[in-house]
């Protein structure tokens, strides 16, 4: 087949072989395939994704010496199944899916292994457990964009919110987006929604969001106070005392780039959540005792379950989520070193999506 090889720090086009499905496994002919910011870190940090790894006690890490190919955002075409697979879609049904194989040594995610190819290839294997249908009126593209927006999703249920909550999006690239648009479906906000790029802006206001703070001009704190969050835990207790609302504040920082986690923790309101989406792949730091000061709460996720990849298929189904507007520009496997370039320059292109068909 023909696929995207991240080989020797290069991403080259090139015929590689089919893989074969193996037990409980379905082989997918690829029909769309997003590119993902991960795939970029990876691409440029492939080295310390690894060492990270095995630090965190993941099994089987990417030798990133070894072939890569990339793509874990796709919609597919049933081909055929592996033994022992669950067959519940007929050949030629349109399917995405959880972005998972099970190899040897355990679940490997597709597209970041060097056993299981992603979606930047021809054909790509999964789990058949992992595959949900997608409807007649979706697009291969929109389809694809269901795992994106999953980690918003996910990002978004691992936080406490209420009626109360005032939502601080950091970073409005993919993730970012799909943050937005997660709080907006399920009806909670304000969201305020924080970018260095006018198109990125631009897009999170087309999401919903109801406040747009251009990062380069202002600090987004300073709508704290605006909105109705006490800019202290005394006051905050003597509003709450007296029968007053208190709006409680959620930061989500979904850039991952080192500084902004101390940025947040010195500009954000007392009592605040920090929800980190953003995947910072360099050492950083930050001050705890400040942190403490403040009382802030800080989490940290990744990924999505098997029930918010579910909805979150519903959710762009139904139009909850219009996933659609966020894919900027797509591609053939031929374009895909120069769309990598594009993405690092954050005022060109959101989401790039590589589909079949094209040269």
């Amino acid at each position: 087949m023909q696929a995207v090889v991240r080989r020797d720090s290069q991403l080259i086009c090139t015929e590689v072989e089919d893989p074969v499905p193996g037990a409980g496994q379905v082989l997918l002919r690829t029909l769309a395939c997003g590119i993902c910011g991960s795939d970029l870190h990876v691409h440029v940090h492939a080295e310390r994704r690894a060492e990270v790894a095995r630090k965190a006690g993941r099994a089987n890490p990417a030798d990133p010496a070894k072939d890569l190919i990339f793509g874990h955002e796709f919609c597919g075409e049933v081909l055929t199944y592996g033994p022992e697979a669950e067959r519940r879609f007929e050949p030629g049904a349109r399917v995405v899916a959880l972005p998972y194989a099970t190899g040897p040594g355990g679940r490997e995610t597709v597209g970041f292994s060097n056993r299981f190819p992603g979606g930047y290839g021809e054909r790509i294997c999964v789990d058949a457990a992992m595959l949900m249908a997608v409807p007649d009126h979706l697009s291969d593209r929109e389809a694809a964009m269901v795992e994106p927006f999953a980690v918003g999703v996910h990002a978004v249920a691992e936080a406490t919110l209420d009626a109360d909550s005032v939502c601080m999006v950091i970073g409005c690239g993919p993730v970012g987006l799909a943050v937005v648009a997660s709080l907006k479906a399920q009806g909670f906000g304000p969201v305020i929604a924080v970018d260095y790029s006018p198109a990125r802006r631009a897009m999170a206001e087309r999401l919903g969001a109801d406040v747009i703070v251009d990062a380069a001009a202002q600090s987004p704190h300073t709508h704290w106070g605006p909105l109705g969050v006490s800019p202290s835990l005394l006051q905050r207790q003597a509003a709450q005392d007296l029968g007053q609302r208190v709006r409680k504040p959620v930061v989500f920082e979904c850039v991952g780039v080192p500084g902004v986690l101390q940025g947040i923790i010195e500009g954000v309101a007392p009592g605040a959540q920090l929800i980190v989406a953003g995947v910072c792949m360099e050492e950083d730091r930050f001050e705890p005792s400040m942190a403490i000061n403040k009382q802030l709460s800080m989490r940290f996720v990744s990924a999505y379950t098997v029930k918010e990849f579910a909805d979150t298929l519903a959710h762009i189904a139904d139009g909850r989520i219009d996933a659609a507007p966020v894919i900027s520009r797509v591609v053939g496997r031929s374009g895909v070193a120069g769309a990598f370039e594009a993405l690092a320059r954050p005022n060109a292109d959101i989401k790039i999506v590589i589909e079949s068909g094209r040269p």
